[in-house]
């Protein structure tokens, strides 16, 4: 199938003329062009790398404007940038072009107290938010384990989650309204109150990974803060014990704030690196719950949950008795992943999800996986609303690693979709896990997907190859699935009209996907239909 015709017009300027434009508008210390500094800016948290042509920091909303402007002018692609704490690739400049960091943009524009809201740049790192409005009752729900670095914006882009979405939500759902850069230029502003009439603009795009828009202000609902908080540690020697305890936590009509599952390698790791006041044996299995609301009833409600956690064969449940051991407990599961370093040189981290009655199995499944591919696994993740966080444990300096983990992740993935989940819960898609869309969705699916990014996108110049997958004819599907894919995958050529390889093409961080066709395409294509 022949890929349709780019409608995209030649360059009006070139590179050097639009460096000069760039600088004159930002100044010369705004705009990074030396290798030494693109190179900070060439990959997020995941192992794909790509140089970018140009690196800018905007501190404006006009500034941003402007830029994309200069872009469209040159042709140049376009990829938004928050503080690169990102797992998917999302900021990744897998074609070059412009990166556009808005860390200079983290002003606090203002808050209503009486309305339970404020306005912020994109470059507002998450925990700040609330540490400027926690002494006024008030604090921003959205809590990444990022936080401590990672902006809005970015949590914007991939609609974050974090440990209390449980009972609050992800991002999407504390956003009233954004405002945002057009790829011709324009700013335009969406929401901006509880309940606006007309289509979910901005719902649409919180999670849109900067592939329609670059977001230059939000607006995020506060909630007051909790009367009153108990945070208990449940310590298991069975994992399915610990999974077991989730369901029926929930099954009892009971929605903690958080509910965190640890594995024993990871609850070792982090009490060597915080003494968090994790078991350190190596084996024993921690579930971190937090009940919030009023002191009224509280205690009842932890003893409510202590029997369910003893029921379901909890070898000790301990409640936090003070602020300081609270503050610790939470320290570990928030800085976890910085501790895996005592494990192994190098970790890949999952973001499926599954059906919470679907943990002991899929639990098992990573063990199973992990075996298999002679690696270490160990899980931390958000055990109340499913979503998996296992971390495949290699050494990037040892052959055939990273082949067998990206190959391990895959199978995991795949796993996870059968077992009537998705392949994220809070990372989006990225570039690392477009290939995998093919295999949650239909082509119909995806073909309205691409029709919506490109009435935003048309030219496909606004974060390219991320979220959807390149479209090629069923033949060049089977043939590229059998040179990039393992082969126990190579059967999904046979079942889709498009072979993902987006993850397993990830080891070539040069390669520009000469053979792909752009995604913003994918509409117009005729392609065979694949039922589920």
């Amino acid at each position: 199938m022949a890929a349709m015709p780019s409608t995209m017009t030649t360059p009006m300027i070139d590179r050097p003329t639009l460096i000069r434009r760039l600088i004159t508008l930002l100044g010369p210390d705004s705009v990074l062009t030396e290798r030494g500094d693109l190179l900070v800016y060439d990959s997020d948290g995941t192992h794909e790398h790509a140089l970018p042509d140009v690196v800018v920091l905007p501190t404006s909303v006009q500034q941003v404007s402007e830029i994309v402007k200069l872009a469209a002018a040159a042709g140049m692609p376009i990829v938004p940038r928050g503080a690169g704490t990102g797992l998917a690739g999302g900021s990744t400049p897998i074609r070059g072009g412009i990166v556009v960091s808005l860390t200079r943009m983290n002003q606090i524009r203002a808050v209503d107290y009486a309305n339970r809201r404020a306005v912020v740049d994109p470059g507002v790192v998450n925990l700040h938010l609330s540490q400027a409005t926690l002494p006024h009752g008030y604090y921003y729900a959205p809590d990444p384990a990022s936080q401590r670095a990672s902006s809005i914006g970015g949590n914007v882009a991939t609609n974050a989650g974090g440990p209390h979405c449980l009972a609050y939500g992800v991002t999407v759902n504390h956003i009233l309204g954004l405002e945002v850069v057009l790829p011709d230029g324009r700013i335009i502003e969406t929401g901006g109150v509880l309940d606006t009439p007309g289509y979910d603009l901005t719902g649409m795009l919180v999670g849109s990974e900067g592939t329609m828009g670059i977001v230059t202000g939000v607006t995020v609902k506060l909630l007051r803060s909790p009367e009153t908080l108990r945070v208990l540690l449940a310590i298991y020697d069975e994992l399915e014990s610990a999974s077991q305890t989730v369901t029926n936590i929930i099954g009892a009509g009971i929605i903690p704030g958080a509910l965190e599952l640890m594995d024993g390698p990871a609850c070792k790791a982090v009490e060597m690196t915080y003494h968090a006041g994790y078991p350190d044996d190596g084996k024993s299995i921690i579930l971190l719950i937090e009940l919030d609301g009023l002191a009224e009833g509280l205690d009842e409600l932890a003893e409510r949950v202590t029997a369910i956690c003893n029921d379901c064969g909890a070898r000790e449940v301990r409640v936090a008795a003070t602020q300081e051991e609270r503050d610790a407990l939470w320290a570990g599961r928030k800085g976890a992943l910085g501790a895996m370093g005592r494990l192994a040189p190098n970790y890949y981290q999952q973001d499926s999800v599954v059906p919470r009655t679907k943990l002991p199995e899929i639990l098992n499944l990573v063990a199973e996986v992990a075996k298999d591919a002679k690696l270490q696994a160990t899980n931390i993740f958000h055990a109340g609303d499913g979503n998996l966080h296992p971390l495949l444990l290699f050494d990037r300096g040892r052959k055939g690693d990273i082949e067998r983990t990206l190959d391990a992740a895959m199978e995991i993935t795949r796993a996870c979709i059968d077992m009537g989940g998705a392949i994220t819960g809070e990372h989006g898609v990225g570039f690392e896990k477009k290939g995998v869309m093919l295999y949650s969705f239909t082509t119909d699916d995806l073909a309205a997907m691409a029709k919506l990014k490109r009435s935003f996108n048309p030219h496909d110049l606004f974060n390219p190859d991320k979220i959807l997958p390149a479209s090629l004819g069923c033949g060049e599907a089977r043939e590229l699935a059998s040179s990039v894919m393992p082969a126990r995958y190579a059967e999904v050529a046979s079942m889709q009209p498009a072979a993902p390889i987006g993850t397993m093409d990830a080891r070539s961080p040069t390669h520009r996907h000469e053979h792909d066709t752009a995604p913003a395409e994918l509409a117009d294509m005729e392609v065979p239909r694949h039922d589920d």
